[in-house]
């Protein structure tokens, strides 16, 4: 397994500068937060950011996240692919290999959207596969039909595409319903990406994602899950994801130092 950086978790801080953080911390790979890249590009262009990554020799393993590819219909969809399909562009530019993607919101879903999503999926694995991305599937907590491993599983053992995979997110893997026999539905061929984070505080029930903070600095028990992911061979990414506005005032360099010590620390409990 190898430690990886979410830009997410320095949103506020300059792109560039947040890359060159992580290369300073030790980071080889990162995922970019697409938004924030999106942003950069549009004020910046691409010369600073291209630069860094050449100097640092980053790899931009995997980038987040796009909603409302799986329910969406009629004009919505339409206007979703057309984003989806300019940032697989730009996944494909920068070398990203993975993008997540989330399930759309919805308040009382039905058996149909289930079997909607499994067609949207099937739909979506060879575009991206067409850019040379591959599709995480990352299941929320708080959802009210993608919440847990077996779910977001299932859908993707329906949707039959070895172009699809998992991102599995230990915060909503905590705050949602999954359970530790469900990582028995996890194999090397389905897990893309694993997303680290910590609590601390606050009850699950209420639990944000500015919330969020370092792997070991909350109440998670995350050793035994990244030692069953070592014991089934998983040796992808594994990326500490912070969406606390707490940290945006902090150096970027002193955040990524934290990240990595903390990362390092886990991986090698899990040995």
């Amino acid at each position: 397994m190898t430690p990886c950086f979410s830009t997410v978790t320095l949103l506020s801080a300059d792109l560039p500068r947040q890359l060159s953080a992580c290369a300073e911390s030790g980071f080889t790979q990162v995922e970019l937060w697409l938004t924030q890249l999106e942003e950069h590009l549009a004020k910046h262009g691409d010369t600073a950011l291209r630069k860094v990554i050449e100097e640092t020799h980053l790899q931009c393993v995997s980038a987040a996240y796009q909603g409302g590819l799986l329910l969406t219909q009629g004009q919505e969809r339409r206007e979703q692919y057309q984003q989806w399909q300019q940032r697989l562009a730009l996944c494909q530019q920068w070398g990203v290999g993975t993008m997540i993607i989330v399930p759309d919101v919805v308040d009382k879903p039905t058996p149909q959207d289930l079997q909607r999503a499994v067609v949207s999926l099937k739909q979506a694995a060879p575009l991206a596969a067409s850019f040379g991305v591959r599709l995480a599937l990352e299941f929320r907590g708080s959802s009210r039909w993608c919440a847990s491993i077996p779910t977001a599983c299932a859908l993707l053992a329906d949707a039959e595409d070895a172009n699809l995979g998992l991102c599995l997110d230990l915060f909503h893997y905590y705050t949602g319903c999954s359970k530790f026999e469900d990582l028995a539905w996890l194999t090397p061929a389905n897990l893309f990406m694993v997303h680290a984070a910590d609590l601390s505080g606050t009850p699950r029930e209420w639990a944000g994602d500015a919330d969020r903070v370092l792997p070991g600095d909350g109440e998670f028990h995350i050793a035994p899950i990244l030692q069953h992911l070592r014991t089934m061979a998983y040796a992808g990414p594994v990326s500490v994801e912070l969406m606390n506005p707490q940290l945006w005032s902090i150096a970027p360099a002193q955040v990524a130092s934290l990240a990595m010590q903390s990362l390092k620390r886990f991986l090698e409990e899990s040995s």
